[in-house]
């Protein structure tokens, strides 16, 4: 197999967790960077990044990186890297990418040069002047930053927090990366209890009965590189296969989720069942400020309405007020984890924070707020 220069892409605030997973599949040359974290692997790395990598949004193969201040160093750039060792004679490949602090800012025009620069590649290889692009699909991205180009080809397809078990969703979810991000944070451990009392459509509970039961998330899903000629199906299926075998079918864990909407109760037992999980998780319509655990210690993660819209604000900083007091009520054992958006929270919850971790849930800046009992 080959020696191939992978890339994971990932939340801002989350790039450490994503190293730690690819280590923990035992790939050592690890780099990490601002919302990507490389590494070195081969066809099999590909497959098994996409199968179990939980916090990364998509894996990617690098084809090369290059300064491209003109034009012409873009196309003559993309035209010498190896295209047709990745993309067959029929591959459809659009392209699209980002432009920062660089000369080249258009995007539509730089787009419009690697796509000729790769078929002028092609013609190379393939010994033919037109393309039908009627294959397999190769999406294309760049990122051009301060005048440097790198070029890599999309292997994951939809994004990876699209594990396959949520169809429908409440209002604003939770992306089911930065869920499994903020368990990862916590250090739960399987034989504690979890709690989320804001559970929406179940994501922070399904994420921690996948982890619990050492359940790869993309296990139920497809990915756009399981259709290329480059990676056989045969690693595909030993990688499927190795998922399978490493299930915990055993697993007995303690994971509640409640919320005061009986629909998104009713929808996180369907969402859980998808996920095959439905055994590891109990869910029950209950109001926060009535929330009651018996265990003496546990963790609870959660992430509470924002209270983003207008009108909305003064309830969820009145909902972070009443937390504070329900949470006082609990065990002294209990360890809190919880992601919000209002700068003032500490306050209001009316306890400083042990530590915060800057998060972003989609384009909104949040801080997860930690208190820690149980480390």
């Amino acid at each position: 197999m080959s020696k191939i220069d992978i890339t994971a892409t990932t939340l801002l605030g989350v790039e450490s967790i994503v190293a730690k997973e690819i280590r923990q599949l035992g790939y050592k040359d690890v780099t990490v960077q601002d919302g990507r974290v490389t590494f070195v692997g081969d066809e099999l790395a590909v497959c098994r990044a996409n199968l179990w990598l939980r916090c990364a949004e998509r894996v990617l193969i690098n084809l090369g990186e290059f300064k491209a201040e003109t034009f012409d160093e873009l196309f003559e750039g993309t035209k010498a890297l190896p295209w047709a060792d990745w993309l067959p004679v029929d591959a459809v490949f659009p392209v699209n990418g980002y432009s920062l602090r660089s000369k080249l800012f258009s995007i539509p025009d730089c787009q419009a040069i690697i796509k000729k620069a790769i078929v002028e590649s092609m013609k190379g290889r393939y010994k033919k002047e037109w393309f039908d692009e009627s294959g397999s699909q190769y999406k294309i991205h760049f990122g051009i930053i301060k005048d440097r180009a790198t070029l890599m080809i999309d292997s994951s397809g939809p994004s990876l927090h699209k594990r396959g078990y949520r169809e429908l969703s409440v209002e604003a979810p939770l992306r089911e990366t930065l869920a499994a991000a903020m368990v990862e944070i916590s250090r739960w451990r399987p034989d504690m209890p979890l709690c989320d009392p804001f559970c929406g459509s179940g994501t922070i509970p399904i994420e921690a009965a996948l982890m619990g039961s050492n359940t790869a998330p993309g296990i139920m899903r497809e990915f756009a590189a399981e259709s290329w000629e480059r990676i056989p199906q045969k690693l595909w299926k030993d990688a499927r296969e190795e998922a399978v075998s490493r299930i915990n079918k055993d697993a007995r864990l303690n994971i509640m989720g409640s919320d005061i909407d009986g629909q998104a109760v009713k929808l996180s037992r369907s969402n859980a069942k998808k996920a095959g999980v439905d055994a590891l998780i109990s869910f029950k319509r209950t109001d926060m400020r009535d929330l009651y655990l018996r265990e003496d210690s546990g963790y609870i993660i959660c992430n509470p309405p924002y209270g983003e819209r207008m009108g909305e604000q003064s309830e969820a900083e009145e909902l972070y007020k009443d937390m504070g007091l329900a949470f006082k009520d609990l065990a002294p054992g209990w360890s809190y984890y919880i992601l919000s958006a209002n700068e003032e929270f500490e306050k209001l919850f009316g306890q400083k924070a042990d530590k915060k971790r800057k998060l972003y849930n989609g384009m909104i800046k949040c801080n997860l707020y930690q208190y820690r009992k149980n480390q």
